[in-house]
């Protein structure tokens, strides 16, 4: 027997339209789509979802607010954002970060430099978790490459953008990462197996497209780089250990002590150096996770007053299959993405409605945090408004529209997203059978 869908109110999404309004609206009058801090934009929002069903009082509408905002999913999401910010700081500041870059580009190969500097950024990527500290940290290696061999900059800090949105959507301690699998449900070894397997061949025709179109250029990298193995070691700990299933509050705990004592160890700070280290690392999340809590909240009245009911009878009208549900969270978290230039705001705000809507179809949760994951990154590193494109041109001294044509790898991540839709039961099949095996 098929269930009754209520048709909602679609008056209730006026909050998030608010909100889209105001951020997008300030972008394009003033040309600068940071001028809005988007949490503002959120509690302006949250104010006219507390505007509807005059049979509430305000106190009641309040009381769904932070039911919302407190929902436990939010809190141990906004611990593991403070978690995480604590750990990257820490690790940057024993000097893990430069370590990391120049053992890469160490081994780099004098015919593969364009390509090389790819699969650094995946590598550095999934190990900081941050793509646009990833994007600051290789940028200005890349500029010095294309100046060296005179290969054209839009198409060097093209592959570091590339590599840097690999390990945006497949780190363990990546701030989308967490939104999706909390969001969804799912564990984060679970996630990455599927979203690996998704989005491999994009990573691998990029290395191959980058070999055969730089294959011209070629010079010998003459500067000394140097590394300490040991300052390495932190990422590959809490990489490892993510895949084996640690859980992420031990693993991201451990990840900082061990940053901490080999800080210590190799005199990157001393103890009060450390404290600034962790405390500097936390701060720069409490944006993110006040954003996240009001989300939170906003969404919660918003589906108190009929607006998820809405979406989800509007989407289910149109849709009548699991692989048109799939297709729809995936239209759903690349328009929030657009829109906000954020792509961890772009799954946080989509969330709650994918999981609805996935728990509807039966979608498994692995694919639907991937889907998020995957859409939300793959437009995040192509809008020429987004942080990863405006800090790649501001240090290459070109406009971020010159980078666009030669964003393959984001490109290739959403081919593959809709392939993984198109042909979902081939890939949890293959997944399934290996997980047996």
């Amino acid at each position: 027997m098929k269930t009754e869908v209520k048709k909602g109110n679609p008056l209730a999404l006026l909050p998030l339209g608010v909100f889209l309004v105001l951020f997008v609206g300030s972008g394009v009058i003033t040309g600068d789509f940071y001028k809005m801090p988007s949490l503002v934009a959120f509690l302006i929002a949250g104010g006219v979802a507390l505007l509807f069903n005059r049979k509430v009082s305000l106190e009641e509408k309040m009381n769904i607010f932070c039911k919302g905002a407190g929902d436990s999913n939010i809190i141990l999401m906004v611990i593991i954002f403070l978690l995480a910010g604590a750990f990257s700081s820490v690790a940057k500041a024993m000097g893990g970060v430069d370590s990391t870059v120049n053992l890469s580009l160490s081994i780099l190969p004098s015919n593969l430099l364009v390509t090389g500097l790819f699969i650094i950024g995946c590598f550095i990527s999934v190990s900081m978790g941050t793509s646009v500290g990833t994007i600051a940290a290789l940028a200005p290696i890349g500029l010095g490459i294309s100046e060296k061999i005179g290969i054209p900059v839009a198409l060097v800090m093209g592959a570091v953008v590339g590599g840097a949105m690999f390990g945006d959507n497949l780190s363990m301690i990546s701030d989308t990462t967490i939104a999706a699998v909390r969001t969804q449900g799912c564990e984060l070894k679970d996630k990455f197996k599927v979203n690996f397997l998704i989005v491999l061949p994009a990573a691998i025709i990029t290395v191959i497209l980058l070999t055969v179109v730089t294959s011209g250029y070629s010079t010998i990298l003459t500067d000394n780089y140097n590394y300490e193995l040991i300052k390495v070691l932190p990422y590959l700990l809490v990489l490892v250990g993510a895949l084996c299933g640690i859980n992420v509050f031990a693993l991201l705990g451990s990840g900082i002590i061990f940053a901490s004592i080999v800080g210590l160890l190799t005199n990157s700070f001393d103890i009060f150096g450390l404290i600034e280290a962790i405390s500097g690392g936390i701060s720069g999340m409490y944006e993110l996770s006040l954003l996240a809590i009001t989300i939170g909240g906003v969404v919660s009245l918003i589906k108190f007053n009929g607006g998820i009911d809405y979406v989800l009878y509007f989407i289910t009208s149109k849709i009548n299959s699991k692989k048109g549900a799939e297709f729809g969270i995936a239209a759903l978290v690349s328009i929030i993405d657009l829109c906000t230039a954020n792509n961890t705001i772009a799954i946080v705000a989509a969330g709650p409605l994918a999981k609805d809507i996935a728990d509807k179809y039966d979608i498994d949760k692995r694919k639907t945090a991937s889907i998020l994951d995957i859409f939300s990154s793959c437009w995040q590193g192509i809008i020429p408004y987004g942080a990863q494109l405006l800090t790649a041109a501001g240090v290459a001294a070109i406009s971020p529209v010159e980078i666009i044509p030669f964003l393959y790898y984001p490109g290739l991540m959403f081919i593959c997203g809709i392939l993984s839709i198109t042909f979902s039961n081939v890939l949890l099949k293959n997944i399934k059978s290996n997980e047996v095996a």
